[in-house]
């Protein structure tokens, strides 16, 4: 029996003609680390709403489950590169470390950003001034108004003093105002609160719901700073909460009168999210982002409110999931007196799905 011929000894061979590194267990780890990826950013964006987070787990999910099933598309790559198999191990343990990371960056600098938020109502809230409410059933109108100083004074002057069975009392929350929004309205009945830095339709609502609990609203109201929503309808909305018919009342433009500049694709798009919003959370309203509504004060302390842009799915869903009953009123809706809409053009479609699904997923 012959004896095989030794080949010299080379420690770059030995290395190279190491067994690769993978096998089931390892492919078993990545899938793991994949998914605990992935769940981490879907909670995170149900949680703050971070884009920014959860396109980076999306991403970062997705390539380590590129890893974990198609291990030798890497393993080419390091032929071509001619990278041996100990850096690709210090390459794994590196990018695994820079994940943890990044997400970690991303929470803590999101965080952040919702603490300042939070601050930024409560300050506002905190120097709103109080006012001594007439006897009875009072009405708080909450008017959002972001560079809105050459329409909200008219809005404001229009208001009744009663409608519905309520006095009313208007609200303005200049939302980082860079005009006279809030300097305009000064000077009038209403209570004007500002914020410092802009907070969205959404966060700017939270801070009128919460000055309007603050004086012991019985109803609050909430209604666009631009003109669109004419004043001849307040009654109507909150009739129905007199009454005791309803607890959240919501306007239509489709069951009413739509004379907004709204384009056939934006129509068309409201149409599709009714749709939506009616079918995940088994609603019958015909207008999911009409602003102009009216809500039982008694109630607000219920609604998980978190959104700070697309606020009016948030509202409806928050309502259907507290067993509020709603009820809807057509109602008109005209052309902006001034100014140009602050909707987003790019994202608005993104925004509404997302603030829909994660409303009713929490």
């Amino acid at each position: 029996m012959g004896v095989l011929p030794l080949k010299p000894f080379d420690l770059g061979a030995t290395v190279l003609q190491t067994p690769a590194l993978g096998g089931p267990e390892l492919t078993a780890v990545l899938g793991v680390l994949a998914v605990i990826v992935f769940l981490w950013g879907l909670e995170r964006y149900r949680t703050t709403f971070s884009k920014a987070e959860l396109l980076v787990s999306l991403a970062l999910s997705g390539g380590i489950a590129l890893m974990a099933v198609a291990p030798t598309l890497f393993n080419r790559i390091g032929t071509l590169l001619n990278i041996e198999q100990r850096p690709l191990v210090i390459a794994l343990l590196s990018n695994v470390t820079l994940t943890v990371l990044v997400l970690w960056l991303f929470a803590r600098t999101r965080s952040n950003q919702l603490t300042i938020g939070d601050l930024t109502r409560s300050l506002t809230v905190e120097r709103a001034p109080t006012v001594e409410t007439p006897e009875g059933q009072v009405a708080f109108v909450v008017i959002p108004a972001y560079n809105e100083g050459g329409a909200v004074a008219d809005v404001v002057a229009s208001l009744p003093e009663r409608a519905g069975g309520y006095a009313i009392q208007p609200v303005v929350v200049s939302d980082g105002s860079t005009d006279d929004t809030a300097s305009v309205v000064a000077d009038t009945r209403a209570i004007v609160a500002e914020h410092p830095i802009n907070q969205g339709q959404g966060g700017a609502l939270q801070t009128g719901f919460a000055i309007a609990q603050r004086n012991g609203a019985d109803a609050v109201v909430t209604m666009d700073a631009d003109g669109q929503h004419p004043v001849e309808y307040l009654g109507e909305l909150l009739e129905l909460i007199a009454t005791d018919q309803a607890d959240f009342v919501v306007g239509s433009r489709y069951v009413g009168t739509d004379r907004s500049d709204n384009g056939p694709a934006r129509q068309a798009g409201i149409r599709v999210f009714t749709a939506l919003i009616n079918l995940v959370a088994k609603l019958d309203v015909t207008d999911c982002t009409n602003g102009y509504r009216a809500i039982r004060g008694s109630t607000l302390s219920a609604l998980t409110l978190t959104e700070e842009r697309f606020s009016a799915p948030e509202l409806l869903i928050e309502a259907r999931k507290n067993a509020l009953r709603i009820e809807e009123v057509p109602v008109t809706i005209r052309q902006r007196d001034d100014g140009e809409s602050k909707k987003p053009t790019l994202g608005y479609a993104f925004g509404l799905t997302r603030t829909i699904f994660v409303t009713w997923l929490r």
